[in-house]
């Protein structure tokens, strides 16, 4: 796998909790390239440019001192097919690490979710071929589906997680999930479905310290 150099202070909900890596007696930092595979949430859409996720996430993680670059590899509208279909070409030798966001377009389509997981675990075949670390980030699908498929569509990705020992952000949209319900329609844009300028500032205020640890781990490892 790819070695993932960084150092840094994690800053979450107002407490500093300091995360230096050291390789032998000195500090140790190198710039890594991560790139965030996914659909509009990772995209940006109806966002101005640099309040997207990909330029927050990356204006956070820098923020708490990690020596990252984020590349935007979101595609508005895409689904697990079509990021197993662009892969390849996305993972150039300069990339490092990837997230991988995919899947929500899938479950408002109904798609089949043994299909979706087949399509991320091609996703992440390619990735390890190419010795790139992943991190998968979830969607839970609505209890209108039926549980069967909430339980299947839910459940594919901690177990891809597992499978492939990847990192795992249990849900791309916690970040809104515990707030009042007037306060996260606040947060959306006019179509209810996707985050404004703000909501993406929380959703990267709760997936920003689990990417920071993710790229410390596989520096450990």
């Amino acid at each position: 796998m790819s070695t993932i150099k960084l150092y840094g202070a994690l800053k979450h909900t107002g407490k500093a909790i300091a995360l230096v890596l050291t390789m032998s007696t000195a500090a140790y930092a190198e710039e890594i390239t991560l790139v965030a595979m996914g659909d509009s949430l990772t995209q940006g859409y109806g966002l101005a440019q640099g309040t997207g996720f990909v330029p927050q996430l990356e204006t956070w993680l820098r923020d708490n001192g990690a020596e990252v670059r984020v590349m935007n590899a979101g595609v508005s509208g895409d689904t697990t097919a079509g990021g197993l279909s662009r892969v390849a070409w996305t993972l150039t030798p300069d990339i490092d690490a990837m997230i991988v966001a995919l899947g929500g377009n899938d479950m408002l389509r109904g798609v089949d979710p043994a299909a979706s997981k087949s399509n991320l675990a091609g996703i992440l075949d390619v990735a390890q071929a190419q010795n790139v670390e992943v991190m998968l980030i979830g969607m839970q699908a609505p209890g209108n589906f039926g549980p069967d498929y909430k339980a299947q569509f839910d459940g594919m990705y901690p177990d891809l997680a597992a499978q492939y020992a990847t990192g795992l952000v249990p849900s791309f949209l916690a970040g809104l999930g515990s707030l009042d319900p007037s306060e996260v329609q606040s947060l959306m844009q006019a179509d209810g479905i996707h985050p404004n300028a703000e909501g993406v500032a929380r959703i990267v205020d709760d997936i920003g310290p689990q990417v920071l640890n993710w790229l410390q781990e596989n520096q450990k490892g």
